[in-house]
């Protein structure tokens, strides 16, 4: 097996389709945004009748069309009435937490996710989680600008999803 070592310049050009931009664009939007926040706020699972009850943007019938059109774009996932999902968080633990300024965590989707929380709020951040190589613990400071110098010789493993070779994950520092 080859590895294959891309810059992050490589890895952004491989989206042919611009599919970045529209993900970006649905991000974006008041409801988009509002899922994000509570999940900041107070992470998750968030009960979509709440979302929707929170909304006032629409009826709550479009509310949650937008919610349906939100997970079939692949930004959140809708379980058993609740988001459980919203890139980068997830509401069940993973091996990626971010730990906020004021202490509290959450989990981030993939590796990737985590690095791009610290951007996405524009606050200072800790990532904590475990080598994939040889499992020793991980901590360094990611702030808006990229992680600090003790992430030196940290590496972000990307593989592809069997299920779904259009997907790539970054599962792995």
């Amino acid at each position: 097996m080859l590895l294959e070592i891309k810059t992050a310049d490589e890895l952004i050009a491989l989206d042919l389709d611009g599919r970045a931009g529209i993900r970006r664009a649905a991000r974006e939007t008041p409801l988009g945004r509002r899922v994000l926040g509570l999940f900041l706020d107070r992470g998750g699972p968030i009960p979509v009748a709440e979302i929707v009850a929170a909304t006032d943007e629409g009826s709550p019938k479009a509310v949650r069309r937008a919610l349906v059109a939100l997970d079939d774009d692949d930004l959140i996932r809708i379980r058993d009435g609740l988001v459980d999902i919203a890139y980068p968080f997830s509401a069940a633990a993973t091996p990626f937490v971010v730990r906020l300024p004021d202490g509290r965590e959450r989990y981030a989707c993939c590796a990737l996710d985590a690095l791009g929380i610290a951007p996405m709020t524009g606050q200072r951040v800790e990532i904590v989680s475990r080598c994939h190589h040889c499992a020793e613990p991980l901590a360094f400071p990611v702030t808006p600008n990229g992680p600090g110098p003790e992430a030196e010789g940290v590496m972000l493993w990307f593989g592809k999803r069997p299920e779904d070779d259009r997907c790539k994950v970054a599962d792995s520092l």
